[in-house]
């Protein structure tokens, strides 16, 4: 090991936390689970939930203007498209509209799929119960969600129930379901879901006892499914606490082979995605959500976060999200409400990349991708994902490039770079990025720092390089080659008029150059590179020249160092193009 001498440098001391004016001490860490022999800490997902979008009922219960039916239809068959087989549509004791949407689902003979269970919310009254069953009759599958709330604080204050008037209460309930059932849906593949609501902030115990009340009631067997829904109805803990209340209830409650124990999570703390996906490594088996996080003030569980998650682990979410920009569109569209530009994966900016450094590696990340895929003879989306700074493959979910990297006031050459490939077909060499980034980053000053367009990008090019026709230009020119001696004959147009110029040199440029030189234009050829901009016979070639250019300098001389860039259907008018470039941008300069 080698020793270093000490730094001389004095660190700065360690920062000391300020101490907040806040009052912290109104408030109490929550009520939480002991659990010391959690093992959810060990499991790894390895398989998708049972997923249930609750879109359609708490999403909508969420919005400032409701969804219409028409919006609500088109809502429901996206869920359906995208492989949704559990979907509360409504509630539909609560009004009309919801009792009406409810039959027009049953009534369509084709709209709901074989398959695909629709589940209604009732409170804990037998009037609201049987209003409920009515609004599902004829339904092929259907289940009924009985919620009551358990909750100390809640009791107290909203309802004034003490803990065993609250169990009679959900087990009264439960017997009003089976009997509204027996009455109504003899002929449907009747279901049965019970949530305790905010369980996040009752004791588990207390949950475990009163679930455990409803199960004697709705007696569960291998045929005879319960759902076991945990609400988060506000979430007030960390997801660490959640999962161990979590396993601790799927440890304690008996018939646990019949029961289907699923978790409901909002997003108050920022963590209702983490939280629903520790309550599944805890033991839930179903996780309910919406799209894109919508619901009550700060919304439930993002349902396309969650999936695309495990998506992106290579676990098969069982839903399709190969088209997320339209899902996107749809649900914005539906509800209202638009997905903000960060939302994971669906946002207009969570593949973009602003920063020098990040568009650097991710255009050398791809780069990487397609030479692999070459290297292997197969289509470049059909290797493993591997990429800086990109979770999955934006045209797995039905993106493009376009917006990967994008470029404004903070970004460096990488970004400018790989747009210019990408969109336009120009491999720029290495100093060539360095130098018109310094063109782009100019401008991007100038316009106050806002983002930069591809459009934009592009004419920015085309004003520096390739429409550099003053004062020369070229209007014709034949060469010939003889023992591996070039000649060039070139008419060229200088300042206004046409001239003649003939030079000879070890090839086309360089027989330019020497050309260039009988008209007092002194250049001195660095750097060259060029390719052809897209395939077939009638294809365009660009071509870059980096030139020392001096207008009476002999050559070696210390004139200006510039690129010049040419673009034309024959490569050697391409590379005398782009001589004149690097000289018009080396005269104007003067």
């Amino acid at each position: 090991m080698t020793n270093y001498p000490a730094p001389t440098t004095r660190p700065h001391p360690k920062p000391k936390p300020m101490a907040s004016p806040m009052h912290m001490g109104r408030y109490k860490p929550s009520i939480g689970q002991e659990l010391p022999d959690r093992t959810w800490p060990q499991k790894r997902l390895t398989t998708a939930p049972r997923w249930l979008s609750t879109d359609l009922r708490d999403g909508n219960q969420a919005l400032i203007d409701p969804m219409t039916p028409s919006k609500k239809r088109k809502l429901f068959d996206l869920l359906v498209s995208m492989g949704y087989r559990e979907i509360e549509i409504g509630f539909p004791s609560a009004s009309q509209t919801d009792f009406d949407f409810v039959r027009s689902l049953i009534e369509d003979e084709s709209a709901i799929p074989d398959g695909v269970t629709i589940s209604v919310l009732t409170q804990a009254r037998a009037d609201l119960i049987d209003r409920t069953a009515q609004s599902l009759v004829g339904a092929k599958r259907a289940s009924i969600h009985l919620y009551n709330a358990v909750a100390e604080l809640f009791r107290r204050v909203v309802f004034r129930l003490d803990e065993k008037q609250t169990i009679e209460l959900a087990q009264q309930g439960t017997r009003w379901v089976i009997d509204a059932a027996e009455k109504y849906l003899s002929d449907v593949e009747f279901g049965y879901e019970y949530s305790p609501e905010i369980f996040s902030q009752t004791p588990t115990d207390y949950v475990v006892e009163v679930c455990e009340a409803v199960m004697d009631v709705w007696q569960p067997d291998a045929d005879r499914e319960i759902i076991l829904n945990l609400p988060a109805t506000v979430e007030v803990c960390t997801p660490n606490v959640f999962a161990d209340q979590v396993e601790y209830f799927c440890r304690h409650i008996s018939r646990r082979e019949f029961a289907c124990v699923s978790v409901h999570t909002h997003n108050d703390q920022g963590t209702a995605v983490a939280a629903a996906e520790l309550g599944v490594l805890a033991g839930a088996q179903r996780v309910e959500g919406c799209l894109f996080g919508q619901g009550e003030r700060t919304g439930n569980a993002d349902l396309v976060t969650l999936g695309m998650n495990l998506y992106s682990q290579g676990i098969d979410p069982a839903i399709d999200f190969s088209n997320l920009d339209e899902i996107r569109r749809t649900v914005e569209y539906c509800t209202g409400m638009a997905v903000p530009p960060r939302t994971p994966y669906a946002g207009d900016l969570v593949f973009t990349a602003f920063s020098g450094s990040h568009q650097d590696a991710i255009k050398k990340g791809l780069e990487a991708l397609q030479q692999r895929a070459d290297e292997q003879g197969v289509d470049v989306h059909e290797i493993v994902w591997q990429a800086p700074y990109l979770a999955v493959d934006p045209f797995d979910i039905g993106r493009t490039y376009e917006a990967v990297i994008r470029v404004n006031s903070q970004s460096g050459k990488g970004g400018m770079a790989y747009l210019m490939k990408s969109d336009h077909n120009l491999d720029l060499p290495r100093r060539l990025q360095i130098e018109f980034s310094r063109v782009v980053q100019s401008h991007s000053d100038a316009e106050g720092g806002g983002e930069v367009s591809s459009a934009t990008l592009w004419q920015l090019f085309h004003d520096e390089y390739l429409d550099r026709t003053e004062p020369l230009a070229l209007l014709s020119q034949s060469t010939s080659t003889a023992g591996g001696q070039s000649t060039i004959a070139a008419r060229l147009r200088v300042g206004g008029k046409e001239k003649d110029a003939a030079g000879e040199g070890n090839g086309p440029v360089s027989a330019f150059v020497d050309a260039l030189a009988s008209l007092g234009i002194h250049v001195r050829v660095l750097d060259y590179a060029e390719h052809a901009m897209t395939s077939g016979g009638d294809a365009n070639a660009v071509a870059y020249v980096e030139a020392e250019v001096g207008e009476t300098a002999p050559s070696g001389g210390a004139g200006q160092v510039l690129w010049g860039v040419g673009i034309d259907a024959d490569i050697t008018n391409a590379s005398l193009k782009a001589v004149l470039s690097a000289v018009n941008r080396a005269l104007a300069s003067q």
